[in-house]
């Protein structure tokens, strides 16, 4: 149903063990809320649906997807492939999108038993199958931002240090901290904060629902210990999030963070097996 409960997360275990420092995504599998905002996507030049009526749907705890009434999808683009297919909010139908000489199966799949009945009659787009998303007029990376993150970059005059195997990263007492719910909090440091003997550049590119598209990331090298992607920046972030402009943050999942001369515990998250923070 809409505006269902999410299960409350015991502050005892997101302190505890794991030392978890930082507040969980809170809403439940299967949670559904309204999207208040216009949502639209493009493939292959033609908008495939434009709707104000779409549906959060959070499949995982993590971020919601957009489930967009099916009145409001061109149907035209809409390529039967004859199947079904089960998932935890029931049977859908499967669909390509073909759009003039552009084709993506599987990309569409519509709801009619669904028994969470707010869902039949609506389409779930893969993210991928179409070029653009945008929610009003803005582009919209990976997906849908959640009504529940918030996401805040804050200035600050703390000392933090990233090391990897005692050599040391990046110095500052300076920072930027990004403080986004359901992760730890990320540190950007200014260029030349960075010792880049350690590091060298890779051709990852990732892109965020809430700060853009990176615009370059680096490995580390230190001794025998080589470890891919442990730093990232955005030359050009969402407004938002302009004070990490061509900053450079490191995963405390992958590199010795300390704050204030604390060592903080490196953390485990959904995000590193996916990459992009």
């Amino acid at each position: 149903m809409i505006g269902e409960s999410a299960t409350a997360v015991d502050p005892s275990i997101s302190m505890g063990d794991q030392g978890i420092r930082y507040p969980s995504a809170m809403p439940s599998v299967n949670h559904v809320e309204p999207a208040p905002r216009r949502v639209r996507a493009v493939l292959g030049g033609e908008t495939v649906f434009d709707t104000t009526n779409a549906l959060y749907v959070w499949e995982r705890p993590f971020y919601p997807q957009y489930y967009i009434p099916l009145v409001d999808v061109r149907g035209e683009f809409l390529v039967p492939e004859g199947n079904t297919q089960a998932t935890r909010r029931g049977p859908v139908e499967v669909h390509a999108l073909r759009v003039g000489e552009t084709e993506r199966p599987r990309a569409a799949k519509l709801h009619k038993e669904s028994p969470l009945e707010i869902l039949n009659g609506t389409v779930r787009f893969d993210w991928a199958g179409l070029d653009t998303w945008y929610e009003e007029d803005e582009q919209v990376f990976v997906h849908p931002r959640s009504p529940y993150v918030r996401v805040d970059a804050l200035r600050s005059t703390r000392r933090v240090r990233a090391e990897l195997e005692g050599a040391v990263l990046a110095d500052s007492a300076a920072p930027v901290m990004v403080f986004e719910t359901g992760l730890p909090t990320r540190y950007y440091f200014h260029r030349t904060q960075v010792d880049f003997e350690h590091l060298f550049p890779s051709d990852t590119v990732t892109e965020c629902p809430y700060k853009g598209v990176t615009s370059g990331y680096w490995a580390a090298r230190v001794g025998d210990t080589l470890v891919a992607d442990v730093g990232w920046t955005y030359d050009f972030p969402t407004r938002e999030l302009s004070p990490i402009a061509g900053m450079i943050a490191f995963y405390n999942e992958k590199v010795d963070l300390f704050l204030d001369d604390q060592r903080l515990e490196r953390p485990h998250t959904h995000q590193v097996a996916r990459s992009g923070s």
